[in-house]
Parts: structure tokens; C-alpha cells; sequence
């Protein structure tokens, strides 16, 4: 048996555009590999991309994969 544990993934696609929000935010949202309204990107669930997602929760919305 394998001693890693399997993480599961989830895709996060950006709903609304950029212009207006902080900067913090758009460094945010750009960490997270999206560059437009309607891109979606999936990454693995771990506790660094959560807190990243809940960051730009309004302006993204998620789902398992």
C-alpha cells in the first residue's frame, strides 16, 4: 500500500472581469492561471489554492472534478 494520500482536483473558472478590483486580487486571480472571463483551469485541492480561491470568491466559482 502507498503511504500517499490521493487529493482530489477542482476546476475554478472565472465568472466576472477584473477592472475595477484591487491589485492584490488581479495578482490573485492570475496566480490561479486564468486570464479571461469564461477560462476555467483545474488544480489540485490542497489548503494553498482554497485560500487562494476564497480570496476571488466572487469572482470565480468552483467544482470537483
Amino acid at each position: 500500500m502507498s503511504a500517499t494520500k490521493k487529493v482530489g482536483q477542482i476546476k475554478v473558472t472565472q465568472i466576472k472581469g477584473l477592472i475595477g478590483q484591487k491589485e492584490k486580487l488581479r495578482r490573485t486571480v492570475e496566480a490561479l492561471g486564468l486570464k479571461r472571463i469564461n477560462h476555467s483551469v483545474v488544480h489540485e485541492d490542497n489548503p494553498i489554492i482554497q485560500g487562494m480561491v476564497f480570496k476571488v470568491k466572487h469572482l470565480v466559482t468552483v467544482e470537483k472534478v
